[in-house]
């Protein structure tokens, strides 16, 4: 037996059984095969992600959610007049928050955010893998990643929209500077209580903007973004309150960490407990009047209603915060306090509205619309429906004075004139008959026009207007403000028939008071938006309507009515006053339109039954008839004598050669006035 078959004999004596093929595992999962299915992963992996880089792109806009604002309307003096809208945010930029508050939420949330990619990969991947686990929202983001996803995306946990968060991040991140993504984050985050963005939380935890915050403060708002409810001071349990302030001194260590905070800085810090929370702002009692009022006027100046109603506008508004307060309170004091609307249906049935303007600027200082928004829904300083009554006699003598009209006989007409103060006298060269009563059917034979604007005699100013030219009567009504629309070219209107609002009348006392100039009463100052560009608002102060001379002639005469005639509950030893008392007829309106050297006020109640019928004042309060000189010039008064205080403005400075106080000049051989 040769070498080669003992060898074959001794292996064949090991097992008779068939032999083995090597082994498959073995030649599957070579070192070479392993390591080329692992590159080629890597490949495949490299190239979904490019892929996917350019496959995703930055929307060109952030979601409705992250978008949306409130409205807010601000008093003049800046502070929160009321948040209307979807969400309680107020983006502010970046600028209005404290280098040092900023640091306090990039030291809680994201320390290398001045530094970093925009991505932490490491601890995003740890979040896929644990959303992928089913345990829910997992945290490892970025400053930059919670930016994109409170802006750019929804707020579900699934894989592709991490992955669509982490491109995006990248992306962001090169194409944005750190201030712009900072500014996103801090005015899209979610801080609780309702509140969307720094400016919103700094409102709703400390009760002031965000450009006030201190250090102390900016950090616990910082360290609320990690559990908005849990970290709540007013929700928290006391294991809550004990981690809200943990987080809170995190943050301030890692600042000093950053050296971003000295160490005495730090040392110096105590933890300032927030303010509890209060209800947003909103539409309830008299504020939905202001609310409504200035939205259409925006409207009326052109801003788009569908862009508005989206958010993000700050309007501000001439308001004056007391002296709104002093005109609610004057109206309680001196009208609703006196009325028992449940035992008298004419206290139920009494309206009242009123708007004070600042003549020297137009701007609305304070507006009473009714009892409240929700419970009567017209305002009443805005409505235009009820008559202005003998409100309207001053506009008949400006249109005289302003186009130098004589009477029937060619005499000029000046406060000074003699006119027939017979009750139900004919108005002779008049477009149509006409013979109106004065009140309480009083006759005054012959008067002067300053006794007849002292005590409202109708026959006289009906002549007047036939005298004057009923059409340049209207000019000059329109030309003051008041709506041509609502005046008929009739012998009624000198009576003021037609309709017209508390704020209308004050734009045309304010004309009066500002020496001629039109005064356009206007309720909105300014209106910004963070992206959209300012409204084009017009000058509220326009061009001269009437002379000087006229304007301060009639203001002239009207001080005649305060001090000697229907409206002597106006008196006041504090300041000058001029204005004119009003009654409709059957008594459905009555009306004081008032003004100081600086103050113009009209105040107008109306009878106004269930349904929106105009019934009659007679019996509000449990008298007879209401006059203007009654309610209305009480509420004037008592508001004026607040909002003015103790010699503001005393005296006018007027430019007349007749009316109160300026001596008549001599008599000449025909005084009579015409038969």
């Amino acid at each position: 037996m040769g070498r080669a078959d003992a060898t074959r004999a001794r292996q064949g004596s090991r097992g008779t059984g068939p032999r083995r093929p090597k082994g498959r595992i073995r030649r599957l999962f070579t070192w070479k095969k392993m390591l080329g299915t692992f590159f080629g992963i890597c490949l495949l992996g490299i190239a979904a992600a490019f892929g996917l880089y350019f496959y995703v792109d930055v929307p060109a806009a952030g979601t409705e959610l992250a978008t949306a604002q409130s409205n807010v309307y601000k008093y003049a003096d800046g502070k929160v007049l009321a948040r209307t809208g979807k969400l309680n945010r107020e983006s502010v930029p970046l600028s209005s928050v404290p280098l040092k508050v900023q640091h306090a939420f990039v030291a809680a949330e994201n320390k290398t955010f001045y530094d970093d990619s925009g991505v932490d990969l490491k601890g995003t991947f740890r979040g896929i893998y644990k959303t992928l686990r089913g345990e829910g929202k997992q945290g490892g983001s970025t400053i930059t990643q919670q930016y994109v996803k409170n802006y750019y995306l929804s707020q579900e946990q699934t894989v592709s929209r991490k992955l669509q968060e982490i491109v995006i991040s990248l992306k962001v991140d090169a194409e944005k500077g750190k201030p712009e993504i900072l500014d996103g984050y801090l005015n899209t985050s979610y801080y609780g209580r309702g509140a969307y963005g720094i400016q919103a939380a700094a409102q709703a935890y400390y009760r002031k903007d965000a450009d006030k915050l201190t250090v102390s403060q900016g950090a616990y708002l910082a360290a609320l973004l990690q559990a908005p409810n849990q970290y709540d001071w007013a929700l928290a349990t006391p294991a809550g309150k004990k981690l809200a302030q943990e987080r809170w001194a995190y943050t301030l260590d890692n600042m000093v960490e950053m050296k971003w905070l000295s160490q005495a800085e730090r040392d110096q810090q105590k933890f300032d407990v927030p303010k509890d929370p209060k209800p947003q702002e909103g539409l309830t009692g008299r504020t939905g009047y202001l609310v409504k009022a200035a939205k259409d006027e925006l409207f009326a100046h052109g801003v788009d209603e569908k862009k508005f109603e989206l958010g993000g506008w700050t309007v501000t508004l001439g308001i004056e915060k007391d002296k709104q307060l002093a005109l609610e309170q004057a109206v309680k004091r001196k009208l609703t306090g006196d009325l028992d609307p449940k035992t008298r249906e004419a206290d139920r049935d009494a309206q009242l509205g009123a708007a004070s303007v600042d003549p020297k600027t137009g701007h609305i200082v304070a507006m009473y619309g009714g009892a409240g928004y929700t419970q009567h829904y017209i305002n009443n300083a805005t409505r235009q429906d009820y008559q202005p009554a003998s409100t309207f006699k001053p506009l008949i003598l400006a249109t005289a004075l302003e186009n130098h009209a004589t009477t029937q006989d060619g005499r000029p007409i000046t406060p000074d004139t003699a006119y027939d103060g017979t009750n139900r006298r004919p108005v002779t060269g008049g477009t149509a008959p006409f013979a109106p009563p004065n009140e309480d059917q009083r006759s005054y034979g012959n008067i002067t026009v300053q006794k007849a604007m002292n005590n409202s005699v109708n026959s006289v100013f009906a002549q007047m207007g036939a005298d004057v030219g009923l059409d340049s009567l209207k000019k000059t009504a329109t030309s003051l403000g008041m709506n041509g629309a609502r005046m008929d070219v009739q012998p009624a209107m000198t009576l003021g028939s037609m309709g017209a609002s508390p704020v209308q009348m004050a734009g045309v006392y304010a004309t009066f008071d500002n020496h001629g100039r039109k005064v356009t009463p206007t309720l909105v100052t300014k209106a910004e938006h963070a992206t959209d560009p300012e409204p084009d608002l017009p000058d509220p102060i326009g061009d001269q309507v009437l002379s000087r001379k006229t304007a301060d002639t009639v203001t002239s005469v009207l001080r005649g009515v305060v001090d000697d005639g229907t409206a002597t509950a106006v008196q006041d030893t504090s300041y000058q006053a001029a204005g004119k008392t009003g009654t409709s007829d059957d008594n459905k309106s009555a009306w004081f339109v008032g003004y100081t050297p600086k103050l113009v006020t009209a105040v107008g109640m109306f009878g106004e039954a269930e349904g929106g019928k105009q019934v009659t004042l007679r019996g509000t309060g449990g008298g007879g008839r209401v006059n203007g000189g009654g309610y209305p010039a009480q509420v004037w008064a008592a508001y004026n004598a607040a909002a003015l205080g103790s010699g503001a403005g005393a005296t006018f400075d007027l430019d007349a050669d007749s009316g109160m106080g300026v001596a008549p000049p001599p008599p000449t051989t025909d005084t009579a006035p015409p038969s």
